[in-house]
C-alpha cells in the first residue's frame, strides 16, 4: 500500500509487519534525516555534542567522555550548568514567560496551571526557604509526595541550590521512606499532608510521621505540603513547616542558581526493595540532563510549543525523566494527573487529552491493556485529533495491544514509540525514532543513535537474529548511572560484565531478541521465568500468545510450585462483552499449544477481573505467584487495587 509518494506505508519486513510514519509527521520532526544513526556512529562520543548543544552551560566542558576509569565513566567533564536554570529560567529569560510549564489536574474539575513565570517565582521562593532551613550543596532532600505540582517545584529547588533530592513513592509505606532516608543520610524533609485517589482522602502525613520515628539519625527539618485542607486536618507541630507559610515568608525572594560540575549528583533514585535490597541510582547532572533534553527532542519530538503528557508518576524514573526534566528543559508544556485512569468513568485519560489538545501521549502497556479490556467507546466519546504522537514505556507491549492503541487512540495516523529503558540508563536507549524509522507493533526498534546494544549468549557472544538472548548494552552513554550511592563494589558486580577485551558492558538483565533489521524485541526480566518439561520459557513468551485470543485484554503468567516440575497459572482479564467461559479457557490453552508448543500450555487459567497492579500501573506478579502457591501474600500497600486480590484467590479456590 502507499501513501502516493511512492514510500510503502505498510510491509511485511523480517515477518513482522512494518508500518512506516505518514509523511505528513515526518516533514514536521525534529529528527528526520535516515543517516542520523551512522553520522552518530561516525563520530562517537563526540555525536552525544548534539544533547549537549540542547543545553545551557555556565562553563563549557572540556571533554565529551573521559572513560579512563572503565566503568566509572565521566560525561562532559569540566563543564558547570544548574537544572533549575536549564529547565525555568532561561525559558523566562528567553520569552517564554507566558507559556504553561505545568498543567495539573487533580480530583474532578480541580485545576491549576504553572507558567513559567510561575514556577520561576515558586521554585526561586522554595528554593530560599530550604537554604534558611539550612539546607546546602551536597545535602539529599527527601521527598515523599504525590502528582501535585509541589512536587517539580521541589525538585527545581532542590537543583538551584544544588542540593541533590530522592523522591520516594508516595505508595511506599512508612518502612520503606525510612530505609531509603537512611541509606541516604537524608536529613530533609519535604512531604504532604494527603492525597486524593477515587474521590476518596488519604492521610499520607502519618506514614511520614510513623517514618521519622524509625530514622536512626536525626531529621533536621520536615516541610508539609497542605493538599487537603480541613479533610483529615492539618494540623502541624511546632517542629514541622508548612509549606505555604514558607513561601509567603520568601516571597519575592530570588536565589541566584548555584553552577554545578556536570559530573555533581542531580537525585538518587532507590529502586523498589521487592526483590532484594533497595540501591541507591546516582544520576549526575549534564550527562543525564543532557539525554533526558535529547530523547525528548528526538524520540518524543517535542517542541516548546507542545503540550505532553506521560502518565507515569513523578516517584518512578519516567516521571524524573519525561514529566519533569526532558520536557521542561525543552520549555514544553508538561501535564500531570493526581487520579486513576477510571475515576469517575473510564473515559477519564481521554477526556483530559481533549481537554487539555495533548499533542503527545506517553504511557505503560499495562494501561493500554486496561483501555482496550474497557473498551474503544471510552476514547471514541473525546476528540483526540490533538494527537500527533503515541509512546509506551514500562514494558514490553504485545503487537494486539499496540495495534489497539494505534487505532482507536490514534486514529491511524499517529506514529508510536515503544520504548525501553530503565532507572539506571536515566533516559531512552532503544526506540524508533518517530520521524525516521518504519514501526513493526511489539518491537522496540533498534537502538538510538549513539546508543550501542547488543543481544548475547551465556557465553558472551552475540546470538544469531531471531535468537533469544541477553540484553546489553556495548557502550557508555550520557544518561547512565554514576554508581550506586556509597556501593562501588555492589555497582560493579551487579551491573556491569568484563569482555574480552578487558572492558566492560552493562548487562541489562532482559531478555530480548533482535531481527535482520537490527529491531530489537524485549522478552521481559530474565528472572520472569518458568520451567516447563526442562525447558525455560519467558513468561512474556506465554501472555503473548494468549493476548493474541480474541476476547483477552490481559494475563499474567506465572510458575508454581507442582513437586518436581513447575505450573504454568495464567491469569486472564477479558475485554469488555467477552465472558470468561469454559470454551474461552479452552481456546487460550489450544493457541499457546500452537504458537510455542503443547508443552507451554497452561495448567491454570484464572480469570479475574483484574489484575493486582502498583500505583505506576505494574502488574504485581509476586502476589499472583504467592496466590498460586498458598502463600502469605505479605505487603499490599502498594497496590492501587486491593480489593481484586481477595477475587483472584476465592477464583483460584472455587475453580
Amino acid at each position: 500500500m502507499s501513501d502516493g509518494t511512492g514510500v510503502d506505508t505498510e510491509r511485511e519486513t523480517g515477518g513482522t509487519e512494518a508500518i512506516d510514519p505518514p509523511a505528513s509527521f515526518v516533514e514536521q520532526a525534529n529528527v528526520s534525516d535516515p543517516a542520523v544513526r551512522e553520522a552518530f556512529a561516525e563520530n562517537w562520543p563526540d555525536c552525544w555534542e548534539r544533547a549537549a548543544d540542547l543545553l545551557d552551560w555556565e562553563t563549557p566542558y572540556d571533554t565529551v567522555l573521559d572513560d579512563s576509569n572503565e566503568p566509572f565513566y565521566e560525561w562532559f567533564t569540566g563543564g558547570r550548568l544548574n537544572a533549575a536554570y536549564n529547565c525555568v529560567d532561561r525559558h523566562v529569560e528567553g520569552g517564554g514567560k507566558n507559556r504553561a510549564a505545568i498543567r495539573w489536574v487533580g480530583k474532578r474539575d480541580e485545576t491549576r496551571t504553572y507558567t513559567y513565570q510561575d514556577l520561576h517565582r515558586e521554585v526561586n521562593e522554595f528554593a530560599a526557604a530550604l537554604r534558611d532551613l539550612g539546607v546546602g550543596e551536597d545535602d539529599v532532600v527527601t521527598l515523599y509526595m504525590p502528582m501535585i505540582p509541589e512536587l517539580p517545584v521541589a525538585m527545581l529547588a532542590c537543583a538551584r541550590i544544588g542540593a541533590p533530592h530522592s523522591v520516594v513513592f508516595a505508595g511506599f509505606a512508612a518502612d520503606a521512606l525510612a530505609t531509603r532516608m537512611e541509606r541516604a543520610d537524608s536529613e530533609y524533609l519535604v512531604t504532604c499532608d494527603g492525597y486524593y485517589r477515587r474521590g476518596t482522602a488519604f492521610n499520607l502525613k502519618s506514614k511520614a510521621d510513623n517514618a521519622l520515628l524509625d530514622v536512626n539519625h536525626d531529621v533536621r527539618e520536615t516541610v508539609v505540603v497542605d493538599r487537603l485542607g480541613d479533610e483529615l486536618g492539618h494540623h502541624l507541630p511546632s517542629h514541622q513547616r508548612d509549606y505555604s507559610d514558607l513561601l509567603d515568608a520568601h516571597a519575592g525572594e530570588r536565589v541566584d542558581p548555584v553552577p554545578r560540575d556536570a559530573e555533581d549528583m542531580l537525585f538518587l533514585m532507590y529502586t523498589s526493595g521487592t526483590t532484594g535490597e533497595p540501591k541507591g541510582v546516582k544520576h549526575t547532572i549534564g550527562g543525564y540532563l543532557a539525554q533526558a533534553a535529547w530523547t525528548s527532542h528526538a524520540v518524543l519530538d517535542l517542541e516548546p510549543e507542545d503540550t505532553h503528557w506521560c502518565s507515569a508518576d513523578i516517584g518512578w524514573i519516567t516521571g524524573h525523566s519525561y514529566v519533569v526534566y526532558g520536557p521542561l528543559a525543552l520549555g514544553a508544556t508538561t501535564t500531570m494527573y493526581e487520579g486513576t485512569p477510571d475515576y469517575p468513568d473510564r473515559d477519564r485519560v481521554w477526556e483530559i487529552v481533549d481537554t487539555n489538545a495533548v499533542d503527545v501521549f506517553y504511557t505503560a502497556p499495562t494501561a493500554i491493556r486496561a483501555f482496550m479490556k474497557w473498551g474503544k467507546e471510552y476514547p471514541e466519546r473525546h476528540d483526540l485529533s490533538s494527537l500527533r504522537l503515541l509512546g509506551t514505556v514500562g514494558e514490553p507491549i504485545n503487537p494486539r495491544a499496540w495495534k489497539w492503541y494505534h487505532e482507536h487512540v490514534g486514529g491511524g495516523e499517529c506514529p508510536i514509540v515503544d520504548t525501553w529503558w530503565q532507572t539506571e540508563t536515566g533516559g531512552m536507549m532503544i526506540s524508533t525514532l518517530p520521524g525516521v524509522d518504519p514501526m513493526k507493533p511489539g518491537s522496540a526498534g533498534p537502538p538510538l543513535p549513539g546508543v550501542d546494544v547488543d543481544v548475547v549468549d551465556a557465553a558472551g557472544d552475540s546470538v544469531d537474529a531471531g535468537e533469544a538472548g541477553y540484553l546489553t548494552v556495548e557502550k557508555p552513554w550520557p544518561g547512565m548511572l554514576r554508581t550506586l550511592y556509597r556501593n562501588d563494589e555492589r555497582f560493579v558486580e551487579e551491573c556491569w560484565q568484563r569482555t574480552d577485551d578487558g572492558g566492560y558492558r552493562y548487562a541489562a538483565g532482559d531478555g530480548a531478541t533482535v531481527d535482520g533489521d537490527g529491531y530489537v524485541t524485549v522478552l521481559g526480566r530474565i528472572d520472569d521465568v518458568v520451567n516447563v518439561s526442562g525447558r525455560r520459557l519467558g513468561t512474556m513468551e506465554i501472555e503473548s500468545a494468549i493476548v493474541e485470543v480474541d476476547g483477552v485484554a490481559e494475563a499474567a503468567v506465572v510458575g508454581a510450585d507442582d513437586g518436581p516440575d513447575t505450573a504454568v497459572f495464567a491469569y486472564v482479564s477479558t475485554e469488555s462483552g467477552h465472558d470468561a467461559t469454559a470454551a474461552l479457557r479452552e481456546r487460550i490453552g489450544d493457541h499457546v499449544a500452537a504458537a510455542i508448543g503443547p508443552f507451554a500450555r497452561p495448567d491454570r487459567v484464572v480469570f479475574a477481573p483484574d489484575l493486582p497492579k502498583t500505583r505506576s500501573g505494574k502488574i504485581m506478579r509476586r502476589l499472583l505467584t504467592a496466590i498460586a502457591d498458598g502463600d502469605d501474600l505479605g505487603d499490599t500497600s502498594a497496590l492501587r487495587n486491593p480489593e481484586v486480590v481477595g477475587e483472584i484467590e476465592a477464583a483460584v479456590r472455587n475453580e
